[in-house]
């Protein structure tokens, strides 16, 4: 028997780092009857971080899917929650794990309020249309202030941000909360953790704030629903619970107000309230539109409807391993019902693909299902090969989903195996981690025969190593970190290539003249455009059609190795438009080598210039270090973006080259006494000065 999909919710919990994010999750799970014992971070015995870095640092790496059932005005529900990481080197996992969620419960810590890190991820976000509540955590803290952080989701997100609950009592004091949908006060019983609450009188002192803020909320509600403007105007206390709920969860799901709560999950304070929300609020798959896809055979759109009659269409957004089952694959279905034992093709490879079991995940246990329905969530093992990305369909119905695009890496070391003896694992680890981890790349330097890694920051990248040794039993040397430079273009030039070669027998020729520069697709004020855009403008067949995509290839590969130090071309501009050919010595290669000569020479004339990845820092300080803080940053060649005070300190932003921020923050704890603290995000590519694009342009040559 099917499950009705609208009693199904794919959650997500994301937050800046330390907002409490893991926490709420083992409270989930502790309510929900999975867990008998409540997990602690800080004990580093949390069910969802199970990974052994993640509980001795207290954060969250990778993002696991777990499911729980909950009971909410007697339906019971199934909720898929997924426990994304709050730090930024982890922004990959934020990514996909948003775009296959249908709601998101959004925790702020109520001292730090809106941080850097939940306006990446709100950003996030807002690109896949996410619905979602704010959760105020951590209400027990000396200098929680709930009205504060929804005033900043209001003004620094951009979002309207109506309060639902007000706090009873304050920090250490605080016991529970009104409830303003039903005018009524709430205080959680400590002998159950929470579990239940007694209805208590609002507290005489907070009779005025509740009568405005309840004012505030069936406003906000009669704005967004016109049925209810009037009954606002005649008499605001004749518009019913159910009524008041209805209208929220249309404008919720329709993105227009964002439901702010208040608790504190350590002391098991609102999570069940939450909870009950995010059933009666948050969409179900079938308040999602259907899912639009490709055809990829005619290109035409196709659209899935949450139902399980369509046929079959998935998303595999993580790849991960398992020690008792192998690799797995964690699948978003749409539509459709995949049992197991069956097949599947992946659109990406063309290849079928066996699914011989299908797990519901429990954090790192997991239980067996028959099949996979539309709207869930599941783990399928079994197959071969399966990338992030790769849309999963219904052999005689292909389609192709958008898949998820991912920043490219900014920082690099070089490592290899302390011992020779070790070269067959850390050539396994390697493999392993890239698939699991759409951001890390690893490449070979020819010349020097080294494995360079390179990731999204330090901490990834020190992760990555810490893995190695735990999971894979391999102990690596890393060198220096490098920073991941590019080139590019500034200026077109026309320049002709001839390719000759004649030694006995059968000759090479190729001849190219072509037109070389920056882009000329991109429009103002939006992002770059990547990669090669290639013009044939050939006339006449002076060069053959068939010599043309030899060409295109040539251009396409040589961009891997600019003219100036051999770092990549993010994007360039070619248009051919003249050239001539040889009946017998012309082939298709020695056009490619012609258009990679071509590239080079053509490179040097089109002033090339080094561009070196920019990180956006906030830098969070008690206002005597401000001084020393900002002049180390000029040393760094940072560009100050500006200050702000923020919960009585200083927040400095700048945006600093990657290259001057290696050990930065030691540096900042020496400098403040260990008090300020530093946020470093990837924010853009720029020119590098020509002073120093010199020294690496030398070190490169010499290296």
């Amino acid at each position: 028997m099917a499950r009705d999909l609208k009693f199904t919710r794919n959650i997500g919990i994301a937050a800046h780092i330390d907002a409490g994010k893991t926490t709420t999750t083992e409270r989930i799970l502790y309510y929900a009857g999975v867990n008998h014992k409540i997990g602690e971070v800080h004990d580093g015995g949390a069910t969802m971080d199970w990974m052994e870095q993640e509980q001795e640092r207290g954060i969250t790496i990778t993002s696991a899917a777990t499911t729980v059932g909950w009971k909410y005005r007697n339906n019971d529900y199934h909720i898929n929650i997924i426990d994304t990481p709050g730090h930024v080197d982890f922004t990959v996992e934020v990514n996909r794990s948003l775009r296959v969620l249908d709601g998101l419960v959004f925790l702020f810590s109520a001292v730090d309020g809106v941080e850097p890190q939940s306006e990446t991820n709100w950003r996030l976000a807002n690109n896949y249309n996410v619905a979602r509540l704010g959760f105020v955590n951590k209400m027990d803290r000396s200098g929680a202030d709930f009205l504060n952080v929804c005033k900043q989701v209001k003004e620094m997100l951009g979002s309207n941000a109506v309060p639902l609950q007000l706090p009873i009592g304050s920090e250490e004091n605080f016991k529970g909360v009104v409830d303003l949908i039903n005018n009524r006060g709430m205080v959680w019983n400590e002998h159950d953790k929470g579990m239940t609450f007694q209805e208590v009188p609002i507290p005489e002192d907070m009779l005025e704030e509740v009568a405005e803020w309840r004012e505030n909320l069936l406003e906000a509600v009669a704005d967004y629903d016109e049925t209810l403007m009037e009954k606002f105007f005649e008499d605001p206390n004749s518009i019913t619970e159910n009524e008041i709920l209805a209208a929220l969860r249309a404008a919720v799901i329709d993105m227009k107000i964002v439901p702010m709560l208040c608790g504190s999950s350590f002391k098991n304070k609102g999570v069940q309230t939450m909870l009950d929300l995010v059933m009666a609020l948050l969409p179900s798959p079938l308040d999602r539109d259907g899912i639009k896809g490709t055809n990829p055979d005619t290109g035409a759109e196709i659209v899935r409807q949450p139902s399980a009659s369509e046929p079959f269409a998935g998303l595999a957004f993580k790849i991960a391993t398992d020690p008792f089952v192998g690799r797995l694959c964690f699948v978003r279905s749409y539509s459709g019902t995949l049992p197991s034992g069956s097949y599947i093709l992946n659109n990406r490879s063309g290849n079928k693909e066996r699914i011989s079991r299908i797990f519901q995940m429990h954090a790192n246990k997991q239980n067996q299902i028959d099949a996979l329905e539309a709207g869930d969530i599941a783990a399928v093992v079994g197959f071969k090969d399966i990338k992030t990305g790769d849309t999963l369909s219904d052999e005689k119905h292909p389609i192709v989903l958008e898949s998820m695009v991912f920043p490219d890496p900014v920082i690099g070391y070089a490592i290899e195996p302390k011992k020779s003896a070790d070269q067959d694992n850390f050539s396994k680890a390697i493999t392993k981690l890239i698939e699991e981890d759409p951001t890390l790349t690893v490449e070979t330097n020819e010349e020097t025969g080294q494995t360079i890694m390179r990731g999204m920051g330090e901490l990834h990248l020190e992760i990555i190593i810490d893995r190695m040794r735990r999971e894979f039993k391999v102990e690596v040397n890393q060198g220096a970190p490098q920073v991941a430079f590019k080139e590019t273009f500034t200026k077109t030039v026309e320049h002709r290539e001839v390719y000759k070669k004649q030694s006995g027998g059968k000759g090479k020729f190729a001849d190219i003249v072509f037109e070389f520069g920056p882009r000329t697709d991109e429009e103002e004020g939006k992002e770059k455009k990547v990669g090669l855009q290639f013009e044939n403008a050939i006339v006449g067949g002076v060069i053959p059609r068939e010599f043309i995509p030899a060409i295109e290839k040539g251009f396409r590969e040589a961009m891997k190795n600019g003219p100036l130090a051999g770092f990549p071309v993010d994007s360039f501009r070619v248009k051919l438009f003249h050239g001539s050919f040889h009946d017998v010595d012309s082939d298709s290669l020695s056009f490619e080598l012609a258009a990679r000569m071509g590239f080079r020479e053509a490179g040097k004339q089109a002033g090339a210039k080094l561009l070196e990845p920019i990180m956006a820092l906030e830098v969070l300080t008690p206002d005597e270090y401000t001084g020393p803080i900002t002049g180390d940053l000029n040393r760094r060649r940072g560009m100050m973006k500006g200050m702000d005070t923020k919960a009585g300190s200083q927040v400095i932003k700048a945006d600093v080259p990657l290259s001057e921020m290696f050990g930065y923050v030691t540096d900042l704890r020496t400098m403040s006494s260990g008090r300020a603290t530093a946020n470093l995000t990837f924010s853009h590519y720029d020119f590098v000065p020509a002073n120093i694009a010199e020294g690496v342009i030398k070190k490169e040559k010499g290296s």
